[in-house]
């Protein structure tokens, strides 16, 4: 049976949803991930296009509220952001981690300055996620 992991940040639009693309993807035999966000927003189109890169398509996937969780049980539940960790209501899960990211969405630049960022912060979700979940 596989694990339910929820990830969560403020906004829903770039770093919650980059982490549920990569275990979706890359653990998808042991893992289902969800993402959520303490203020639900809209996905962000960089974000979608850095995942693109990577072979990994998100664009169907929607921002969403942590209301929509507030029934559900996970054997996971991850902050991603201080943010989230500190205005977020309890979910009850098996573990709780908090491993923050900083906000892709939040940087000002160029278009190409600000998908570096993105991809930045893409690879380095990835890398936390390969050495939290690999088994």
């Amino acid at each position: 049976m596989k694990q339910k992991v929820l990830f969560i940040c403020t906004n829903n639009s770039a770093r919650s949803q980059i982490a549920e693309g990569f275990l979706n993807n890359l653990f998808k035999n042991n893992y289902e991930a969800f993402s959520a966000g303490t203020q639900q927003s809209s996905l962000n189109p960089y974000t979608v296009e850095v995942m693109k890169e990577v072979g990994i398509d998100i664009s169907n996937y929607r921002s969403k509220s942590i209301e929509e969780f507030k029934n559900h049980k996970f054997d996971f539940v991850i902050t991603l952001c201080d943010n989230a960790k500190e205005t977020c209501p309890f979910f009850p899960g098996k573990k709780v981690i908090h491993k923050s990211f900083e906000d892709p969405a939040a940087f000002e630049g160029n278009i190409e300055d600000t998908l570096n960022e993105f991809r930045k912060i893409r690879d380095k979700i990835k890398n936390w996620l390969i050495i939290e979940f690999c088994e």
